[in-house]
């Protein structure tokens, strides 16, 4: 389970969003992994240091720390994180193993850019669930949601609970995947 906390355009927004953001983060993880730590879920972080408040990163590593040998599920926080920003630091970690020698810079394969990709050992995603009414991804994991299945609903983040969570996966349950191939 993937949230997209604070993507890495919203620090456009006023200095007293992104102050409320990064403390509602913050806050949300301190507050909750005894809870995520006792129901088995591992937390993992997604997303770009540079800039993210130093608080933010401190309880992430407590976090991902305290929770890092649960099995039940991942919940990765998406914080500092743009799917473009995501694949660009992919191709330079990728063009500096070619600088260094490496690797081979005409042998660059899909299967190499997602090993390089933040959270590699993720699998892509197989639903995406988008709130507020908008039609559209916003940057959000587009190498891993290449064959998600979308479902926007018009709820706000906060006022979704388990029933706009079972009506999108009764969508995706009824939807015929076939990854670029035909049905038979």
């Amino acid at each position: 389970l993937s949230l997209y906390t604070f993507s890495t355009e919203n620090w456009k927004r006023s200095p007293q969003e992104v102050r409320f953001l990064m403390g509602f983060s913050r806050d949300i993880i301190h507050r909750r992994v005894a809870q995520m730590d006792e129901w088995g879920v591992r937390v993992r972080w997604s997303g770009r240091r540079p800039k993210l408040w130093k608080s933010v990163i401190d309880e992430l590593e407590v976090a991902m720390e305290r929770t890092k040998h649960n099995k039940v599920i991942d919940v990765v926080f998406c914080i500092n994180y743009g799917g473009r920003a995501e694949i660009a630091d992919a191709c330079a970690a990728i063009a500096r193993e070619v600088r260094d020698g490496r690797i081979s810079g005409d042998r660059v394969t899909e299967k190499m850019v997602a090993e390089h990709l933040y959270n590699p050992d993720i699998p892509d995603c197989d639903l995406v669930i988008r709130t507020s009414g908008e039609q559209r991804t916003s940057n959000f994991l587009p190498w891993e949601a290449a064959y998600a299945e979308l479902d926007f609903v018009p709820e706000l983040f906060p006022d979704c609970g388990r029933e706009v969570l079972w009506r999108s996966i009764d969508h995706y349950i009824h939807r015929d995947r076939r990854f670029g191939g035909v049905k038979k």
